[in-house]
């Protein structure tokens, strides 16, 4: 049984230095072929903003009654819809709230996809679209978001993979 709720508000969050820490994660699968092969060929998953300006990967709050990984997986359930296994840190980046004028930290993280949900929390807030590494970065909204994806690609590119695990 999955959750069919968001989290709201701020009582829980994790603050550091008057800083809020976000958690992200970049949702990723390998394409498979028509012919239930595996490519190469990696697929990300990016969300539309709550407001419908821009896209990005899934993030919001850490907060204090779940590790950061929790955290990841949390984000991507409730505003992407899928389910799957964690990676290791991609990085950490201090960056500028448009919204509020306050600095944040964000932690952003691999996701590879296990499972993707017919419904899911923020169904009706936002629209999900599976697109390549180019696409991904050229729409997303954020420059941070960007290096993290850039720091997956690389470190994809350079380990070796298991394809038995890859595919969604």
């Amino acid at each position: 049984m999955v959750c069919v709720v968001s989290r709201t508000g701020r009582e829980l969050q994790r603050y550091d230095q008057g800083r809020r820490l976000v958690v992200g994660c970049i949702p990723y699968r390998y394409k498979s072929g028509s012919d239930g092969s595996i490519k190469d060929e990696l697929e990300v998953l990016v969300i539309s903003s709550k407001k419908g300006q821009g896209m990005m990967f899934p993030k919001g709050g850490w907060e204090t009654d779940e590790s950061v990984e929790e955290a990841a997986s949390r984000e991507s359930l409730e505003e992407a819809g899928v389910l799957g296994k964690v990676g290791c840190e991609l990085g950490q980046w201090s960056f500028m709230s448009k919204r509020y004028g306050t600095f944040y930290e964000g932690y952003m993280f691999p996701l590879l996809v296990k499972e993707q949900l017919d419904l899911w929390p923020e169904k009706d807030e936002r629209q999900r679209i599976w697109m390549d590494v180019a696409e991904a970065r050229e729409v997303c909204q954020h420059w941070w978001m960007k290096e993290a994806l850039d720091v997956l690609v690389r470190r994809l590119t350079t380990l070796p993979r298991h394809p038995q695990e890859d595919v969604l």
